[in-house]
């Protein structure tokens, strides 16, 4: 065998001749490898033959030819990219996760005491004292409403023989947080961890910077900073010791496998590098609102169930151009489509036009174009539980802007006591007044950004509203999925609600689902 073939071999035996060849491939930086991909359409090579022969900076110079230049924008697809952010608000996070095309795990609120957390504080110049106190205040009633509830599971729910101490415990702790968590506010910290590919990774960021939120844009810059700079390596200690104990043998041999073992690799610096602020988004988010305030006008906002199945019967330009103003006020779907539709065809026309009215060369419609689904739900719910139905990638969600407009909900699940029973009603509801009454006071203080900051004031109990747009197998498996007991008792109504819709709009087809009924009292020590 010659040092070439030993070179291209792997720890598997070859394929014979003919034969179908697969193998694993690790230690590639991303670009490389996304570049090495891309050469199966340009070269006979194979991907071991392509590796050995590229370089860092060849996929650089091939991905600013046919990336940037010619718009060959899935080659990006097939660079991956792992990312840690942490102590990023819940509100930031709620933006950066907001991505089809995403895959990643944040702390979770059932399994994790957040009451050390800490908190983001915006710039609010002389009324950060107001904020400040607001958010005290709210980490101060999770805490007391948390330990109230887990006092009162405890009461109504005896720890069986066979389990123990510590699985009870940790258990119905689990069920304390699902009421405690309507209580932390937006600014609350939290982490998460994504892996996403690098198209995904340079919308992303581009999209993040276009954030009316200080803290987005910022955490836009550090996500394109880190993709461009030497990134952390998990081996970098025990490589520096390796290294030093070969060149304690031989001072030649230490210094190659310093430079081999620790090169700093860069994950994405070319391909991210051009992320920048997208006029597209920020112009057409300005002018749509503007919009959406004119053809509103004074309108109060009207009552709308939990979940509303619209019908399907409806003019594809009718859809476009409600869905376009939709995520740009805090109307329903049915009360803003009524508007809508009164309107005469040449206006219509113009709102649609306005969504692509400064598109870009390289830009992808907004996400309102997303139209023509066959089931599309109006949802409002608290932020808590929204945040669970956001991970849900294969449906086109709009979400509206947070608010106080639509008022809060009181955590409620069968078979568990109340927060009345556990005597922690009145608290629960002065909390919730106060986080509201400091949101109001925020957003009309005249700072610089104050509509935005003041949301950070807002708890996960404050409901809103967002449109979920999907197909029939998607309907099935979120009802299915979050209807389960469990679920947290927010998303389970939801999705037992989007089952009865569907049933009564498609009576033939609710044979198909395997759903739970979330009206039926749950064993609160199963999970």
């Amino acid at each position: 065998m010659s040092g070439d073939e030993k070179n291209l071999s792997s720890p598997n035996p070859a394929a014979a001749p003919g034969e179908t060849d697969v193998y694993a491939i690790h230690g590639a930086d991303p670009e490389v490898l996304a570049y090495a991909m891309a050469k199966y359409s340009r070269s006979a090579l194979s991907m071991k033959e392509s590796l050995v022969e590229i370089s860092a900076q060849r996929a650089e110079q091939f991905l600013n030819t046919f990336y940037f230049q010619y718009g060959h924008r899935s080659i990006a697809d097939l660079a991956h990219i792992p990312f840690a952010i942490e102590r990023l608000s819940l509100l930031a996070a709620i933006e950066l996760v907001d991505e089809q095309r995403w895959d990643g795990q944040e702390r979770s609120t059932r399994y994790q005491d957040f009451r050390r957390s800490g908190w983001y504080t915006p710039e609010l110049g002389e009324k950060t004292p107001v904020f400040t106190a607001a958010i005290e205040a709210m980490f101060k009633a999770y805490q007391q409403v948390g330990a109230g509830m887990l006092e009162a599971l405890k009461g109504a729910i005896s720890r069986p023989e066979e389990m123990k101490a510590e699985a009870y415990e940790r258990t119905l702790k689990a069920r304390a947080f699902d009421v405690a968590r309507y209580l932390l506010p937006l600014a609350t910290n939290t982490s998460l961890g994504q892996i996403v590919n690098a198209r995904t990774l340079e919308t992303q960021v581009s999209r993040l910077l276009t954030s009316p939120f200080a803290e987005v844009r910022q955490i836009g810059e550090k996500l394109r900073k880190a993709a461009t700079e030497p990134a952390w390596n998990v081996n970098h200690g025990d490589a520096e010791v390796l290294c030093e104990e070969i060149g304690s043998v031989d001072g030649e041999c230490g210094a190659r496998a310093k430079g081999f073992l620790m090169r700093q690799v860069k994950t994405a610096p070319t391909l991210v590098k051009y992320a920048n602020p997208n006029p597209y988004l920020d112009q057409s988010r300005r002018e749509l609102a503007a919009a959406a305030a004119e053809l509103m006008g004074s309108q109060p906002i009207e009552l709308a169930p939990v979940v509303d199945l619209l019908d399907d019967e409806e003019p594809l330009e009718v859809e476009l151009a409600t869905s376009l103003l939709y995520s740009n006020c805090h109307y329903s779907y049915r009360q803003l489509r009524s508007n809508v539709a009164a309107l005469t065809g040449q206006r219509r026309d113009e709102l649609i036009a306005l969504g692509t009215k400064h598109r870009g060369r390289h830009d992808e419609l907004l996400r309102a174009f997303s139209a023509g689904r066959g089931f599309r739900f109006d949802i409002l719910m608290d932020i808590g539980g929204f945040r669970d139905m956001h991970r849900h990638r294969r449906c086109v969600q709009l979400l509206q802007p947070f608010t106080d407009a639509h008022g809060y909900e009181e955590p409620v699940c069968p078979g568990q006591p109340t927060l009345a029973e556990a005597g922690l009603e009145a608290e629960y509801k002065a909390a919730m007044d106060a986080a509201f009454a400091a949101y109001r006071a925020l957003r009309d203080s005249g700072v610089t950004e104050a509509a935005q900051s003041a949301q950070y004031c807002l708890p996960l109990g404050t409901r809103c509203r967002a449109m979920f747009k999907m197909d029939f197998a998607e309907a099935l498996y979120i009802s299915e999925l979050r209807s389960g007991v469990a679920g947290h008792f927010s998303y389970r109504r939801v999705a037992w609600e989007m089952y009865k819709a569907v049933e009564a709009r498609h009576p033939a087809l609710a044979s198909h689902f395997r759903i739970e009924d979330v009206n039926e009292p749950v064993d609160l020590l199963r999970r």
